[in-house]
């Protein structure tokens, strides 16, 4: 009896088990486009753990573009082989025009003319050769002309770090490029795009550099022979780039190391570039960084794994602000570095409607700074999400339901941009405010409106009424909705300055103020109640948004 009871228990636990994580990774697939894995590590608990990608130089190149196109180039270095097709056509005191195929000997058959022997001649010859033998019977007065008709099929073998080693077929005017992409490009991990050797007769017959090819454009043509192989060596020493840069990349060095200037080369350093800064690992397993004006990049050679950020050190004595909204002025005004807001103000060109009491700074430093904060949170709810245990069955499927939910919402959330607003709750405040660079000075209009929005049953614009309060116009947007969480209802001055209230408060409301609704958070997960209802309040506040759940 002891036995059946546990063998029931084991069954048990294991359905249970086999049901969350199936619900869970259902509730992953939300959430794909992460770069992230769920791993179970026991019957009832998953992690979710982030992998950083990292780009490599070249990485997108083949994506099967090349191999859609196979098209007859001149090439007159090219060695007619055995299966080619030629043109050849006469005229004059004697016509013929025909589409002829070298033979298993090597040649073709021209009537009134004989056997010509077309087998190894380049096909810059071509014409020559075949107008010596013409002329042999038709001293004048016969006029040849010949070129490629169809190239020879020819298979080649592609291997080393491509996707797809194997055996491909195509013209022998095809590109090594095009042949690389049939077998499904190179392996950006560990494949190199600078060490590439074609073997002909088990003897290295060409060496390719592609990045010739992606940075200038450069490309040898060249015939592949039947039973040609196409190596791609492994990748050796890289090194990254980024800062003001036009491709930040990984890069990868030719003989083991690079140059700080070819680096530069490779990654399109812009014209305001005056210095770059250098992480290394050194030989003690120690990570020193360096920093390199742009007149020694030339004789600073990089190690492999070095991390680079070019950068421009230029000092400026001025900031341009930008002004927008209600005003008849300038809609950007430069102003020496150090001033204030209240110095600016002389300078705005206020007109009638300009509400000034009202007036609204954003920065791009806390639009960065909010961003980060509702990343952070998100990051946290997206672990609750999917790391809360469930003990039995139904209570897994009710988890994976909530968390796939949540994975929705945080995909939305992420794709709100925070304005990064600077509350000036003071008229005082203006002449201790220093200005940035590309701070916005936003003048809002002498108005009349009261915006409700989120959670009621009709979200509009209203016109302001005297003594009215939170409640009244929430009644004029049509009441609550059922999903609504009438303790949490923010109302934001014209200045932007927020506030948190119950609907019932009986909070006065101005003209110009917005008032948001949020909705309830109703989830059996504790710990991420909390955490939705901060990141509700956040994206509220520093975007002016309301999300439904």
């Amino acid at each position: 009896m002891k036995r059946l009871l546990l063998i029931l228990a084991i069954f048990t636990t294991s359905s249970i088990a086999a049901v969350q994580t199936e619900s869970i990774n259902s509730a992953n697939s939300v959430v794909s486009s992460t770069q992230s894995s769920i791993n179970t590590q026991d019957l009832n608990q998953t992690t979710y753990n982030f992998q950083p990608v990292q780009t490599v130089f070249g990485e997108n190149l083949f994506n099967g573009n090349f191999t859609m196109v196979s098209q007859h180039i001149y090439n007159p270095d090219y060695i007619l082989a055995i299966g080619d097709m030629v043109n050849v056509k006469l005229w004059g005191a004697y016509e013929f025009e025909k589409q002829l195929t070298i033979d298993s000997q090597g040649n073709i058959f021209l009537p009134k003319v004989g056997v010509i022997k077309l087998l190894g001649v380049k096909n810059s010859n071509l014409v020559a050769t075949i107008s010596k033998s013409v002329k042999k019977v038709f001293k004048e007065n016969v006029h040849v002309y010949a070129d490629m008709g169809i190239y020879q099929n020819v298979s080649v073998f592609v291997t080393g770090n491509v996707n797809r080693p194997g055996l491909y077929q195509g013209l022998s005017s095809d590109s090594l490029i095009q042949f690389i992409d049939k077998a499904g490009g190179i392996n950006p991990q560990y494949g190199s795009f600078r060490d590439i050797i074609v073997v002909r007769n088990n003897q290295p017959y060409k060496k390719v550099d592609l990045y010739d090819f992606m940075v200038d454009g450069k490309i040898e043509m060249f015939a592949l022979k039947n039973g040609d192989v196409i190596l791609v060596g492994s990748v050796g020493a890289y090194m990254s780039a980024s800062g003001e840069v036009l491709r930040s990349y990984r890069f990868e060095a030719k003989d083991k190391t690079m140059s700080l200037k070819e680096l530069a080369r490779l990654a399109g350093i812009k014209p305001v570039v005056t210095q770059a800064i250098v992480r290394s690992h050194a030989d003690n397993s120690q990570i020193q960084i360096n920093s390199y004006p742009l007149a020694k990049f030339d004789s600073i050679n990089l190690r492999a794994g070095d991390a680079v950020e070019f950068m421009t050190d230029h000092s400026a004595s001025e900031v341009r602000v930008n002004i927008d909204g209600e005003h008849s002025g300038s809609r950007a005004i430069v102003m020496p570095k150090g001033a204030t807001l209240g110095d600016l103000m002389d300078k705005i060109g206020f007109n009638p409607q300009s509400n000034i009491d009202a007036l609204q700074l954003f920065r791009k430093s806390v639009a960065k700074m909010q961003k980060n904060l509702i990343d952070s949170h998100l990051r946290e709810l997206e672990s609750i999400a999917l790391t809360t245990s469930s003990d039995t069955t139904q209570e897994a499927q009710i988890r994976a339901t909530e968390a796939k939910a949540i994975l929705d919402f945080i995909e939305r959330a992420r794709m709100v941009e925070p304005k990064g607003q600077v509350v000036i709750s003071n008229k005082d405040d203006i002449y201790q405010i220093v200005l940035q660079e590309d701070d916005t000075i936003y003048i809002p209009t002498k108005d009349n409106i009261v915006i409700v929005q989120g959670e009621v049953s009709m979200p509009g614009a209203f016109t302001h009424v005297a003594n009215s309060d939170i409640e009244d116009y929430i009644k004029m947007a049509g009441d609550l909705s059922s999903r609504a969480d009438s303790s949490r209802v923010i109302l934001v001055s014209a200045n932007g300055k927020a506030g948190k209230f119950k609907a019932s408060s009986g909070e006065d409301v101005y003209p110009g103020d917005s008032i948001l609704v949020l909705p309830k958070v109703e989830t059996k997960m504790l710990q991420a109640t909390s955490i939705l209802t901060q990141i509700l309040y956040q994206l509220a506040i520093a975007a002016k948004v309301v999300i439904d759940l």
